[in-house]
């Protein structure tokens, strides 16, 4: 049965329930425990992906690496078993940003991975020159796959003539050419509203929850931590998956990237504390949540984050800290991070991100790897290994208000 479906899948056949479920389920070269939260049946959810050794090679695809992270384009060819793109970045002599792609792109499915970090006005530009150059050589399609989107916590006018950034990038990514967005995990998801154009946010939400399971022996006495009220929906949903108890941490800031005070909301006494959060940036935010939640009982902390920006004292203060670890996806590039810290853990994304490419160039759907698992039927009430379902917390949106509340 799998090795029939996994047949037709290389044929790009549309795929029966059946299908569906055989391969979910099948060992070896699929992802199958990439999410381990029950599934259909009582199955692990998955993201299937075929070895590159058994697939096809994808007829009319071009995948392009910008300068700001080609680990892990090259990541992503692999799964998918094609080649990166030849394409040659330069600069002039008064630094202006010169783009050559290598290769004939006309009527072929472009993909372009480039990611904000680094020196992202820089990187920025040249995604869209790159973006440019292959919708004007005839580029059937152009899409942008930006795991970790620029500019995307100024995402409003958070005071007087501030700038909306955000809105200023998506406008600068249409105007070039691009005719759909890959990215994951945006800090705010109404950033997909400043598009006229597709958007898949993508959530690295099943690769933390398959690290949590394999790493933390103990994370039946686990706790979720948001370490600010806008990622409590973030933690309410991987608390529910895990079937743990979440927590709410309130800051207030007295200017950016330095925090006044921080109230914890929640019981973390004699449990493994987890603080989960988009980007980590200076870490100051994570670093003070961290004592504060080791003054609160806690027994261990971990701090587990999509976008590990890192910069000026960032890895001064985790060596500082009292994190058993921090574990970061590989959206931004960390080897030197890791060289300097070995508290810093990697989880790599790019089975996520090929997913999406493949799905995306064969016209399939991309909702599997995006929707919120706890709106799917049948993953709303489970038991989890190591906690009674009796003093599992039910979760809703009404506790989420009642907790944001509480700490006005």
């Amino acid at each position: 049965m799998v090795e029939e479906a996994r047949a037709r899948r290389v044929d790009g056949e549309a795929l029966s329930d059946g299908d569906e479920e055989a391969l979910f389920s099948a060992p070896g070269g699929w992802l199958a425990h990439l999410s381990l939260a029950p599934g259909r049946g009582g199955r692990p959810l998955a993201l299937p992906l075929l070895p590159s050794a058994g697939r096809r090679k994808m007829p009319n695809i071009k995948i392009f690496s910008g300068s700001s992270h080609p680990d892990l384009a090259q990541r992503v060819v692999d799964r998918l078993g094609i080649d990166l793109g030849k394409v040659v970045t330069k600069k002039f002599s008064n630094l202006e940003t010169c783009v050559e792609i290598g290769e004939s792109v006309r009527g072929e499915d472009v993909y372009i991975v480039q990611s904000g970090c680094g020196e992202i006005n820089d990187n920025l530009m040249e995604m869209l020159i790159m973006i440019n150059a292959c919708k004007i050589a005839s580029a059937a399609r152009v899409t942008a796959v930006i795991p970790c989107f620029p500019y995307a916590r100024q995402d409003k006018k958070d005071k007087s003539r501030a700038p909306i950034s955000a809105k200023l990038v998506a406008n600068m990514l249409s105007v070039a050419g691009a005719d759909h967005i890959i990215t994951m995990d945006l800090h705010a998801s109404q950033i997909q509203g400043f598009f006229d154009i597709p958007v898949d946010n993508l959530y690295a939400e099943p690769a933390v929850l398959k690290w949590i399971r394999e790493n933390i022996p103990e994370w039946g006495n686990s706790i979720i931590v948001s370490p600010d009220a806008g990622g409590a929906k973030r933690v309410t949903s991987i608390a529910d998956r895990l079937n743990v108890e979440f927590a709410l941490i309130h800051k207030e800031r007295k200017k950016a990237n330095e925090v006044a005070s921080m109230v914890l909301v929640g019981d973390v006494k004699d449990r493994i504390a987890i603080l989960v959060d988009d980007m980590a940036d200076t870490c100051g935010t994570i670093c003070h949540a961290a004592e504060k939640l080791m003054e609160a009982g806690a027994t261990k902390v971990y701090a587990i984050l999509t976008h590990g920006i890192f910069s000026g004292p960032a890895v001064t203060r985790i060596n500082n800290a009292c994190f058993e670890a921090v574990v970061v996806t590989n959206t931004i590039p960390q080897e030197q991070h890791m060289k300097e810290s070995n508290k810093i853990q990697l989880i790599d994304v790019s089975n996520i991100l090929a997913e999406a490419i493949r799905r995306t160039h064969n016209g399939e759907s991309v909702s599997f790897l995006f929707n919120s698992p706890v709106s799917r039927p049948g993953l709303s009430a489970r038991g989890a290994e190591g906690v009674s379902p009796a003093s599992a917390l039910s979760l809703s949106e009404v506790q989420v208000l009642w907790l944001f509340c509480a700490v006005l």
